[in-house]
């Protein structure tokens, strides 16, 4: 498991490759729990928990970019948006 300091170093792409991974991860271990058995089924939870804080980070990422004004071109499809 990743520590929150080391998500925070990651780049978007590797975030973005480390919550495809981890659902992939998801995915095999419901299948797994559906034709045998887990044995250790907070497994799961642990996996989602940790997309969430992946996603947490991403987007707190996008939010500093837009503040900082990197993307203006995002700032105008926010701004679109509403």
């Amino acid at each position: 498991m990743m520590t929150l300091k080391e998500m925070r170093e990651k780049t978007k792409d590797e975030l973005l490759a480390e919550i495809k991974s981890r659902k992939d991860e998801l995915l095999r271990l419901r299948f797994r729990k559906v034709t045998d058995v887990i044995e250790n089924p907070s497994v799961v939870r642990e996996i989602r928990k940790n997309i969430a804080r992946l996603k947490t980070v991403l987007r707190n990422q996008e939010i500093k970019a837009l503040v900082a004004g990197e993307n203006k071109d995002e700032k105008r499809q926010v701004a679109q948006k509403k």
